[in-house]
């Protein structure tokens, strides 16, 4: 322990140099990581807020919920079945304010339900981000497919899909709009997966899978997250194997006097936690303030979870790092590495 803290005082600029690195890595992991989750919660918080359950579409919609329409008889019989069920729908669309500009929304309407806003014919419920933007409870919007005039009777909290702000209507308004009359979707809270003829069920994951958008955007931006963690690792064992071959000869004379191999391997682990622990805290430290001052159209959304597993992610991959560039410490033998000299 004593030979670690010694030799990291002599090298401080290698360690420091190396303690930047995971730094900078570190750090852009935990945004790219926030950005992630913040455009998830931006791309689809009308079903990451629900409870875990089970979706169903119809099976020849081929896992497209726009092209899914379950017949009455088969929604009836499932909603009798399952009492706390709810049948869903929801369209993309635009509402015009009173200024002529228009507003794109994701139109959603259910059956009575308590985890859907149910609303009266002509009312509608928007997304708190309507209300950012200057829009009042009492205000008007008309849509070019709608006879009539929504009034907004409120708002709700983080209710968004695919990018847009959250509409809840009336299910009558709704058919009137896109001249349908069944609905898209059946979500049954805690549902056990059970099958129903003629239905197709899906997790709440598997059901945001399914949505194009969201699918290709979250494995995009985790793969940028997982190549940085696998460049880290990469950092780690090249950093410590150069190390290595520069104190062969030191560690030819530890073996010399006695010093065991494992005493070597836990003198370079302590290193190794030592650096990651300071560069992760001061990288945690720095996101989570970015998180709490980002702004407030940036969808940023980094919780303390996600920033501990990713901490301790970086660990393993560092000790992994670290282990495997160490593997010629136990291939030294004393007297060929005194007689080479210390590089």
């Amino acid at each position: 322990m004593n030979i670690a803290w010694k030799e990291m005082k002599k090298n401080k600029a290698r360690y420091l140099i190396l303690g930047s690195i995971v730094f900078l890595v570190s750090l852009l992991t935990f945004i790219i990581s926030g950005l992630a989750n913040g455009l998830s919660q931006d791309n689809a918080a009308l079903i990451k807020n629900l409870p875990d359950g089970t979706f169903y579409m119809t099976k020849d919609a081929d896992k497209n919920y726009n092209l899914s329409r379950i017949n009455h008889r088969i929604q009836e019989k499932v909603l009798n079945k399952q009492k706390n069920a709810a049948a869903i729908s929801i369209q993309m669309g635009f509402l015009n304010d009173s200024d002529g500009k228009q507003r794109s929304i994701a139109f959603v309407t259910s059956t009575d339900s308590r985890l859907f806003k149910n609303v009266k014919k002509g009312e509608i419920i928007l997304d708190k981000s309507m209300k950012e933007d200057g829009f009042k409870i009492g205000e008007t919007f008309t849509n070019n497919q709608y006879n009539g005039k929504f009034v907004v009777k409120g708002f709700v909290d983080n209710q968004k899909f695919s990018h847009a702000p959250v509409a809840f209507i009336n299910m009558e308004d709704y058919k009137e709009m896109y001249r349908v009359n069944d609905m898209q979707l059946i979500f049954i809270p805690g549902g056990d997966g059970a099958q129903f003829a003629g239905l197709q069920a899906f997790s709440n994951n598997q059901f945001l899978s399914t949505i194009s958008s969201y699918k290709a955007e979250q494995m995009s931006l985790n793969m940028i997250i997982w190549f940085l963690v696998v460049i880290s690792g990469m950092l780690f064992a090249i950093f410590f194997y150069m190390m290595n071959v520069q104190k062969i000869g030191l560690y030819g004379i530890l073996k010399a006097i006695g010093v065991k191999t494992s005493a070597l391997f836990k003198m370079m682990w302590t290193q190794m936690i030592f650096i990651t622990a300071i560069s992760l805290s001061l990288s945690a430290a720095l996101s989570q303030i970015f998180n709490m001052a980002a702004p407030k159209g940036l969808p940023f959304h980094l919780t303390l979870e996600t920033t501990v597993q990713l901490s301790i992610i970086f660990l393993l991959i560092g000790f992994i790092g670290a282990t495997l560039s160490g593997i010629q410490i136990k291939k030294v033998e004393p007297l060929q590495a005194i007689q080479q000299g210390e590089i």
